[in-house]
């Protein structure tokens, strides 16, 4: 045996036995020539170790270094000066044999919490950043909800049933990453950006209640809480409708919190409609962790000789509490973060509600104190409070606007990584209008059903723009954790709405042709719903990036400097797979 314990189990228990650990070096003390510590680490913890005068010779020969790894006999010992901050810091191994089993370079950056390593080398190292207690903690967290939600599922009934990563493409959202196939020339596989069609399928086949955590693959732009490889907790129930599945899902969500954070939710979480998020929130996943709602002021502001406001599709205002005494100075600076090209507004108008009932607002000119009274009044502005104004463009200055609240929740200390909001977001347009493509899109998949009561609007394209979708969205502080629908069922419906999507027959056969042909045997009524297990996990451990949640991510730029990937492949691959690289073209 290597080891009859870990480096995270001794305790002053077993203080007197002769014990045998393995693990690496984390630090090495040489006290003085006769006094050697050294910390050992493993997966579980780290114990003291200390070699005495009986050890020094060995030292001399071969001295350790960080990162060594060890195997150590010795007696538990009770520690003269003890570490509270660790669970075995009352004790000590005296060693009394060493082997190395394997020496080590000096690591490019130091394995430990606060470590001198960037994120570019420690992605290259990435096995190296793994040892690290932060990121260690990190999978054990994501290993732990894993295993809550897959108990929970167990408890209510639902499969785990693998589904196919080598499918065909069908591009209707995200690119797809594709696979050549040797054995068909000139075809290709591509990787699923979910399980949605086989998942329906299983519901045509009667596995009534199907889940799995699975890997999901989207060619996209990448951002701190996307990869191109990806978690999901997928799931799918058939007999169901929506009141179904919210509170079945809303009951695994609280059934985590409680198994990780020890949070009990004893309330229903709030559900809010997609008009009413974009109209108070400006945005459809609203942080309501703080109030501070958007107020439309485009009819009360309007015909007032103010051009900037005369001209604009809409002007919005929030009242931001307890700060109607900012300087110029901060009102200045808020003014160049919305004029930032990621915000891209003109200008912000503001308005001090003093503590003595005064305003003073950036419009004076055009406005009185009592125009500026009805503003605060609508804002439900109290004194002591200011108020944010933008106008322009209404989808601009609508996301200008949610955007500006939630910095002005970051900087006032409103937005607690340690506190919980979920809420359900429903009634989602079931099309939106792509104006580069002039053609209606589906907002949510092609298979999401319209409220059964909008289902006759399908035959009539001037209504589109009226259907609700039967979609839902889970919402954690701000941020999509989950979502899903209601599915058509029915060949017919289906059609419809492949045809709305600007779908020929033909077209739509020869993409979805088993979809449809399944449904023609006895598809019933079914729903379901997809959660981001890496976007949830990085939410419960109080980050903003999923990459600190997944054991080998990709950089920004979707590689993996680690392996150095995506890579070229060597030619005779390519001839196998008849494919041939076009360099001129390529470097045009």
């Amino acid at each position: 045996m290597y080891r009859t314990h870990t480096c995270g189990e001794l305790r002053m228990e077993q203080v007197g036995q002769q014990v045998t650990l393995a693990g690496w070096t984390q630090t090495v003390r040489k006290l003085h020539k006769a006094v050697t510590f050294v910390d050992l680490r493993d997966r579980y913890g780290i114990t003291q170790l200390l070699f005495g005068e009986s050890m020094s010779d060995r030292l001399e020969k071969e001295p350790l270094g960080r990162e060594f790894v060890l195997q150590v006999t010795g007696i538990v010992t009770e520690r003269t000066s003890k570490n509270s901050n660790i669970p075995t810091g009352d004790i000590e191994i005296t060693v009394t044999d060493l082997k190395i089993l394997n020496a080590a370079k000096t690591p490019p950056f130091t394995i430990q919490d606060d470590t001198d390593g960037g994120d570019e080398l420690r992605m290259k190292y990435r096995y190296l950043d793994l040892r690290r207690n932060a990121v260690k903690q990190n999978l054990e967290l994501r290993y732990r909800v894993n295993r809550s939600v897959r108990n929970f599922l167990d408890t209510r009934g639902f499969m785990d049933i693998e589904t196919p990563f080598l499918i065909k493409s069908t591009p209707e959202g995200a690119r797809d990453f594709v696979v050549p196939s040797r054995m068909n020339a000139n075809e290709f596989y591509a990787l699923p950006q979910s399980p949605q069609t086989f998942k329906q399928l299983l519901m045509v086949s009667g596995y009534d209640r199907y889940y799995q955590i699975v890997k999901c693959f989207r060619d996209e732009d990448l951002r701190a809480d996307r990869q191109p490889e990806f978690t999901q907790i997928d799931c799918e129930m058939c007999f169901v409708e929506q009141e179904d599945i919210l509170n079945n899902f809303e009951d695994m969500v609280k059934h985590v919190f409680k198994e990780i954070k020890g949070l009990e939710f004893n309330e229903p979480f709030p559900r809010m409609t997609f008009d009413d998020a974009m109209e108070f929130y400006g945005n459809d996943k609203p942080d309501i962790r703080f109030e501070m709602k958007l107020v439309n002021l485009t009819d009360t502001v309007k015909g007032q000789g103010f051009k900037v406001f005369d001209e604009a599709e809409l002007v919005v205002a929030i009242s931001v509490k307890g700060c109607g005494e900012y300087t110029r100075k901060q009102l200045d600076e808020l003014t160049d973060w919305v004029k930032r090209p990621q915000i891209g507004m003109n200008g912000l108008i503001y308005v001090r509600y003093g503590a003595d009932g005064s305003l003073k607002s950036s419009v004076d000119k055009f406005f009185d104190e009592t125009k500026l009274k009805t503003w605060a009044e609508k804002a439900n502005a109290q004194p002591g409070d200011l108020i944010l104004v933008l106008a322009g463009r209404e989808e601009r200055t609508r996301k200008a606007m949610s955007e500006l609240r939630l910095e002005m929740g970051e900087r006032l200390g409103l937005r607690n990584k340690n506190e919980f909001k979920p809420l359900w977001v429903i009634d989602f347009p079931l099309f939106e209008y792509a104006e580069e493509e002039n053609r209606w899109v589906a907002r949510h998949h092609p298979f999401t059903s319209p409220k059964p009561e909008q289902i006759a609007l399908m035959d009539d394209r001037s209504k589109y723009g009226q259907i609700k979708a039967n979609a839902y969205d889970i919402v954690l502080n701000g941020t999509e954790i989950g979502g899903g629908s209601i599915r058509i069922f029915q060949r017919d419906l289906q059609e419809k709405m492949f045809a709305a999507l600007g779908m020929t027959p033909e077209e739509a056969n020869h993409k979805f042709g088993f979809l449809l042909g399944a449904f023609e045997y006895g598809a019933p009524p079914h729903g379901g719903i997809a959660f981001g297990f890496d976007r949830l996990c990085s939410l419960l451990g109080g980050s903003e990036s999923i990459r600190d949640f997944i054991a080998f991510p990709k950089n920004n730029s979707g590689r993996d400097v680690m392996l150095d990937a995506p890579s070229s492949i060597d030619q005779a691959q390519l001839n196998e797979l008849k494919i041939a690289l076009v360099k001129e073209q390529q470097v045009q």
